[in-house]
């Protein structure tokens, strides 16, 4: 048994003795593949240089016999991109009726009217309605709409139990729903971008349509709790929200209120970062900016779907704060704003 013993560890020994030998001829041919695959990969490089050069003087000598045609049809295609632009530009205003002969110059007073709610929420009247009533919306999350029969109403001490109840079949999310002509138009809440109508008279769902693009990131970085802010002006129904791939920019969507399908959509070069609110008016986006811990708001990025020239830069009169929302109201030319709980009226 021990003469058997030795003679495995001598065998042992010789395999150990072996595959080491191995070893140093297979690293040995691999270190030769590796300078192989260099010398392979300087030679591809030299050859896609010499192609990039024969590239260039073929580009070069194609540019040099046809350089006058390509002058033509470069030529008819900005004509014909011109005539595309107006054309369009023509489908726009006849889709508005008529472009707006104003724009804003400032902001001249504010006037806080109550201070009632948390820090997320909105209030507003009815621009396509001749009533007076205020509807008043708390919180990001939530269901019941109160209504007050108008502002001196709602300004009362005890105007929670003035107010009449509406509640919503479908919670809402965020703080950009408006009301127009007696429907209630908001994001609903646990859905990605459903927009619903609801009939506040009869109350029930009137309509539902899906935001192409919108819904996967905040319309506002500074209130992060909407993802849909959707407005009212002169002309209709409206939808701001950013997108990834317009590099977090606003994106303005116009909507047919009745239909509640998309008109027309425009990206836009107003930057959600540090934006806090926006509203539409005249065919106009202004867009507040502020700092993340509340100070004095900017209009600090305007835009006109119609290409007018418009002068960002406007101030809020001076008011140490955040927004919530700012939603303007057509048929009045003021803002109803929310801020730190507070619901604020701009006058124009």
């Amino acid at each position: 048994l021990k003469k058997r013993l030795e003679k495995c560890n001598q065998d042992v020994l010789e395999y150990v003795k072996e595959f080491r030998e191995f070893s140093k001829v297979v690293q040995s041919r691999l270190a030769g593949l590796s300078s192989g695959k260099a010398e392979v990969q300087r030679q591809v490089e030299a050859l896609l240089t010499r192609v990039e050069h024969a590239q260039r003087d073929i580009d070069y000598f194609g540019s040099t016999t046809d350089s006058n045609a390509c002058v033509e049809v470069h030529e008819d295609l900005l004509e014909q991109q011109l005539l595309e632009e107006e054309e369009e530009k023509k489908r726009l205003k006849l889709m508005f009726n008529a472009s707006c002969d104003h724009v804003l110059a400032g902001i001249k007073s504010l006037k806080v009217v109550k201070k009632t709610g948390g820090k997320h929420g909105s209030w507003m009247k009815d621009p396509g309605k001749k009533h007076a009533k205020i509807y008043l919306l708390s919180g990001s999350v939530n269901n019941v709409i109160l209504e007050f029969a108008n502002i001196m109403a709602f300004m009362e001490d005890n105007q929670t139990l003035k107010a009449r109840r509406v509640p919503l079949p479908l919670p809402w999310e965020g703080t950009g729903h408006v009301i127009y002509q007696g429907f209630l138009f908001y994001h609903r809440h646990g859905s990605l971008n459903q927009i619903i109508k609801f009939n506040i008279q009869r109350r029930k769902v009137a309509g539902q349509m899906l935001l192409p693009g919108a819904g996967r990131v905040p319309a506002y970085q500074l209130s992060a709790h909407t993802k849909i802010d959707l407005a009212v002006d002169e002309q209709g129904l409206w939808a701001l929200h950013a997108e990834p791939e317009t590099g977090g920019n606003i994106v303005i969507t116009k909507i047919d209120a009745a239909a509640l399908a998309v008109e027309h959509s425009w990206d836009t070069p107003c930057s959600s970062r540090g934006a806090e609110a926006a509203f539409m008016a005249c065919n106009t986006l202004h867009v507040l900016y502020n700092s993340p811990s509340g100070g004095s708001s900017r209009i600090l990025c305007v835009y006109d779907v119609l290409g007018a020239h418009t002068n960002p830069g406007l101030q809020l009169p001076k008011r140490q704060g955040s927004h919530s929302t700012v939603h303007y109201n057509p048929k009045e030319k003021q803002l109803f704003a929310w801020g730190d709980g507070s619901q604020i009226i701009y006058k124009l």
